[in-house]
């Protein structure tokens, strides 16, 4: 008998004694009738529960929240109903998320392409009350899918023209926060107006959000140049803090601090993505800003920068108001209620506040003064996660406005296209220096202050079964 038939005999041997013990030993054991793996419900309640979280999930991240608040409040969201096994994969415009079931089952994985509409900020705080809610047990899955549908379809709660308004409330109370004269406030008013109506009819037509900007960017430049021309503004009023406040508003669409919140939690991949989105819409804003300096400057028409900005006990006051007024008017554009409208004010005269008193009184560095106030209003953002019943998205984005750096920026972009490379660069990175010391700073308040929250509990799998030791 050769080798291989030897061994062939005695596996055969082998399983005979094994099914002759499994058919006299009796029913199974109670190890071997556990179940592998995490006990989940079946398909149908699988889809259900991972379809709405990644609809909450698209509604946070085309709103602006960083990854890592998605993916935890997507991961809660999915353990509350019954779903503890769970991964959550974001990456910049695409999340994934799978269910896995052990070994008794396979994974359920569903994907979702995340599309960006425009900012509602009541749509976001009516998902984050139906998140709530499902945690406290008051909705079930089915009912908050209807109330997810239900948020997500609505209408926005006011007309568009009042939107329009308060990104224009928005430039003229910047204007202010500046030392603009009236007439220079009306102006930025009037122009940024222009530019969102304008913005809205080339977005209707598909126009890339970098055109969308260099138009932007072009339109407030050249229309202030058109009205310095013709003799609107007086001497003394300011003229380029039009621009600035124009600038502002264009800046403030950008995700600049979920960027950085994403690259701090580690998220490298979302966060390289944002960066270069941030990038590449701000060399938009930049060549047409310096494309209408330019065209300025072939008719013979210059808008240099204007001075130091005025200090003093009085214009303190009148920036600390404005500053409340551009945070709220941030929200009344993001159609924002009565509350958060408040709430937003509030956080931007805190922040501008601890930035005037640092700069003026203490004499401290614009970009650690704009650290400084930033972690104020993290810290604001930070004890609203804990049940202010407001969203933290709506004073972290409405809160940071005033501190945006427009005029700096403004200042960088003239310098490039009239003084020389070499200034104008040293006067960017300034800014961009600015907006980070703002993004880093808000992202170290809000971890200061956010709840601690239990960490997920572990999957405690089955035991294997004890060997037979009879």
């Amino acid at each position: 008998m050769t080798p291989g038939e030897r061994f062939t005999r005695r596996v055969r041997t082998a399983l005979r004694r094994e099914a002759h013990g499994f058919l006299h030993a009796g029913p199974p054991t109670v190890q071997l009738m556990r179940p592998l793996g995490p006990r989940v419900p079946d398909d149908a309640r699988v889809q259900q529960v991972l379809d709405l979280c990644m609809r909450v999930g698209e509604v946070l991240l085309s709103s602006g929240e960083s990854v890592d608040e998605t993916s935890q409040t997507m991961t809660r969201l999915a353990a509350t109903a019954g779903l503890s096994a769970v991964d959550v994969d974001i990456t910049f415009s695409s999340i994934t998320m799978c269910c896995h079931r052990g070994m008794a089952a396979a994974p359920v994985t569903s994907m979702r392409l995340v599309n960006y509409r425009a900012l509602d900020l009541t749509r976001l705080e009516e998902v984050a009350k139906i998140v709530e809610r499902v945690e406290r047990a008051e909705l079930d899955i089915e009912a908050a899918s209807a109330a997810l549908s239900d948020a997500v379809s609505a209408p926005h709660p006011y007309p568009r023209w009042i939107a329009t308004a308060g990104w224009a409330g928005l430039a003229a109370s910047v204007a202010f926060l500046l030392g603009a004269a009236p007439v220079t406030a009306v102006a930025a008013f009037l122009v940024t107006g222009l530019i969102d109506r304008l913005g809205r009819l080339l977005n209707r037509w598909g126009l890339a959000a970098f055109f969308r900007q260099v138009v932007g960017g072009l339109v407030a430049t050249g229309a202030t140049l058109a009205l310095f021309a013709v003799g609107v503004f007086p001497p003394g009023t300011g003229p380029s803090l039009v621009v600035a406040a124009n600038i502002t508003v264009l800046l403030s669409g950008l995700s600049v601090v979920s960027t950085v919140q994403d690259a701090i939690s580690g998220y490298y991949v979302t966060a390289a993505g944002r960066v270069a989105e941030i990038a590449l819409l701000s060399a938009g804003l930049l060549t047409g800003v310096v494309l209408a300096l330019r065209i300025g400057i072939t008719f013979g028409v210059q808008l240099e920068v204007a001075g130091e900005l005025p200090t003093g006990a009085g214009q303190f006051s009148l920036s600390v108001l404005a500053a409340a007024l551009a945070a709220a008017s941030f929200s009344l554009a993001g159609y924002a209620r009565w509350r958060p409208l408040l709430a937003a004010g509030l956080a931007g005269a805190a922040g501008w506040g601890t930035y005037g008193v640092l700069t003026q009184v203490l004499e401290i560095g614009a970009i650690a003064s704009t650290g400084a106030a930033a972690i104020v209003v993290g810290i604001a953002t930070g004890l609203l996660r804990r049940g202010g019943g407001i969203s933290p998205l709506v004073v972290t984005l409405a809160g940071i406005t005033p501190l945006l750096p427009g005029f700096t920026a403004y200042r960088g972009f003239y310098q490039l296209s009239v003084e020389g490379l070499a200034d104008g660069l040293v006067t960017v990175t300034v800014a961009l220096g600015i907006g980070l010391a703002l993004a880093a700073g808000v992202a170290f308040g809000d971890f200061v202050a956010r709840p601690r929250r239990p960490a997920t509990p572990a999957i405690v799998e089955s035991p294997p079964p004890e060997p037979d030791r009879q």
